[in-house]
């Protein structure tokens, strides 16, 4: 059995835990440099706010529906998030981290000491008095089937926000009321071919003939008509799959177009690559940039490319990985256009470093490499100061627009939320 936990509304609710008095109120995350809505509460849904709507065009909304708009703050989802995830873990044998705000969990053989709908209530309570946050749980046989049940259970106020069944009939009554695009592992592409021959809901693809499925569409289409059927075709996964490829890309805040700004850009993203790659425990042997210009500039022309660097040797070194940023960046440089956006992408993984070393390898592995990165990473990890390079500068224009964040409650000790006595 598999329960699916999923936190409501995750970014929104992340925001008012730590503002009571936005409870009940619309609230909207906006995506980077305050671009458009990424996130939305029940209450802003409620008004008709689509995901992916630019934040310009709220304003008439904003003013009438008194709507709280937040930049959006990764720092405080993280954290929340590693939170409510250390719970389900204490909670469960189990479990898998499926994303920020989801995860399953193994609950085989709960049912000796209590019913399932029990030990959904309790997750929920516990995430409820430790995070302020709320959880959906979906429990049934197999993971596409928890999915299902959560979805009703997100879906139908009446459930308590706890679904599980494991009763055929039950099963197929939810099946018959859910279409066929919200069955996990669908999609709105499959679902119009779906549909044109004849299956409109979970239940009818649930009993369509698997021959089929497998002919005309695909061999995964036919496991998610399986874990339909109660066939559990999809393990639990405790481990974490090793990452292929690393990107750190933003938007400007305002068109860069001296190269100096430029190199400060690429130079942070960089760092922060080479960062995430060092979490990963992994080495890396070629560094790609991108620039490019917005395509949506009137009377601009377009101008977007690319490079990339291979080393012969296998690098987590920050210091590697800025200086063939750098040099891929100089090559692409252009004079001219308005850049939207530049990025770093960290390719061709490996866990170690070893390697043939090359008598004319331009980038050899620097003494005391490791140990350097590791005390970087620490003294920022610590959440007190910040050490980074000077090649990113100290105030730069290119900045991301975050001119709605709320304060970082978690993470840093000078912005933690304060209580008064009345």
């Amino acid at each position: 059995m598999f329960a699916l936990a999923d936190v409501n509304s995750f970014y929104a609710s992340c925001e008012t835990v730590f503002r009571p008095d936005l409870q009940g109120l619309p609230v909207v995350v906006l995506s980077n440099n305050d671009g458009c809505v990424i996130a939305r509460s029940r209450e802003a849904k409620q008004l008709g706010i689509k995901m992916g709507l630019p934040y310009f065009q709220l304003g008439e909304l904003i003013r009438k529906h008194r709507i709280a708009i937040f930049s959006s703050n990764y720092a405080l989802y993280a954290d929340m998030s590693a939170r409510v995830m250390s719970i389900l873990e204490a909670m469960a044998p189990r479990t898998e981290i499926y994303s920020i705000d989801e995860a399953w969990m193994d609950v085989s053989g709960i049912e000796a000491s209590m019913p399932y709908t029990e030990f959904g209530h309790r997750v929920r309570t516990r995430v409820r008095q430790d995070t302020g946050l709320t959880v959906g749980v979906g429990i049934a046989r197999t993971k596409t089937l928890a999915k299902l049940c959560n979805h009703a259970a997100k879906q139908w106020p009446a459930t308590g926000g706890v679904v599980a069944l494991n009763d055929p009939a039950r099963l197929r009554k939810l099946m018959s009321l859910v279409p066929v695009e919200e069955v996990w592992g669908v999609g709105r592409r499959i679902s119009r071919r779906l549909n044109a021959v004849g299956i409109h809901n979970a239940l009818q693809l649930a009993e369509s003939n698997i021959s089929f499925i497998r002919k005309t569409f695909s061999v995964v289409l036919e496991r998610t008509v399986r874990e339909l059927q109660g066939e559990s075709c999809i393990a639990l996964e405790e481990q974490t799959p090793v990452k292929q490829q690393i990107v750190c890309s933003r938007s400007f805040g305002g068109r860069v177009t001296a190269l100096a700004d430029m190199r400060q850009a690429v130079c942070r993203y960089a760092e922060r690559a080479a960062e995430k790659l060092r979490q990963e425990q992994q080495y890396c042997r070629q560094i790609a940039v991108f620039i490019r210009s917005s395509p949506y500039a009137v009377n601009e022309p377009y101008y977007a490319n690319g490079a990339s660097e291979n080393l012969l040797t296998a690098t987590q070194d920050t210091r590697d990985i800025v200086a063939a940023a750098m040099r891929g960046l100089e090559r692409i440089w252009k004079e001219g256009p308005r850049y939207a956006k530049a990025g770093v992408m960290l390719n061709d993984f490996s866990p170690t470093r070893q390697a043939q070393l090359h008598l004319f390898d331009s980038c050899p592995p620097r003494r005391a490499s490791m140990e350097l990165m590791a005390v970087l990473d620490k003294i920022n990890h610590t959440g007190i100061g910040r050490v980074w390079f000077a090649g990113q500068g100290i105030a730069p224009s290119w900045a991301m627009r975050r001119d709605m964040l709320s304060p970082a409650y978690t993470t840093r000790w000078g912005e933690l939320p304060t209580a008064r006595l009345c």
